[in-house]
């Protein structure tokens, strides 16, 4: 059991509680791992300026790089989370098991991404060339693999800190592969 505790929004600064309001608002909750960041003034929001920045990729195509890279981080609440939002984005399930594999074999452009993101992840960071160039034979640019960078490194903070701090998933658990 983590002896990282999750902060109630009386416990936050003044700044994270007008965070957490937004979150509220927006989301319905404050998912426990976001509530976690909140120990620090300035974590919460730096952390959510990253995901909240634009980026050239579809909520789907976010949700690719977001389960693969969490299997293959092993983030148990990252993936739980994921699969949530995956489904709310009109993923399978069968379909979210195959991006957490790091395929999809029923898209060629999502499967040239998912493949991308896992051998960034396993590899850390040096992506296969085979990998990169099929990014781009599926139309994607370099524009996107920089964005694909910013979004595997955004995915990788939150299952990191899920590892660390190990803060009880809050959505309904994902089956294991």
């Amino acid at each position: 059991m983590s002896t990282y505790n999750v902060p109630t929004k009386n416990e936050v600064s003044e700044n994270n509680q007008a965070i957490f309001s937004q979150l509220e608002k927006g989301l319905g909750f404050v998912p426990n791992l976001y509530a976690a960041f909140a120990h620090s003034e300035t974590a919460l929001g730096n952390f959510l300026a990253i995901g909240n920045g634009k980026t050239s990729f579809s909520a789907k195509e976010k949700e690719v790089i977001n389960l693969a890279v969490s299997q293959v981080n092993e983030c148990v609440y990252c993936l739980s989370a994921h699969t949530a939002i995956g489904k709310m984005n009109g993923f399978t399930e069968a379909q979210i098991l195959e991006l957490r594999a790091g395929k999809a074999s029923f898209d060629a452009k999502l499967n040239a991404l998912a493949n991308f993101a896992k051998s960034t992840a396993e590899n850390r960071g040096a992506a296969t060339p085979a990998t990169v160039e099929n990014l781009y034979a599926q139309g994607y640019t370099k524009g996107n693999l920089a964005d694909a960078i910013i979004l595997i490194g955004e995915i990788t903070i939150t299952n990191y800190f899920h590892k660390i701090t190990d803060v009880a998933v809050d959505f309904p658990l994902a089956e294991a592969l």
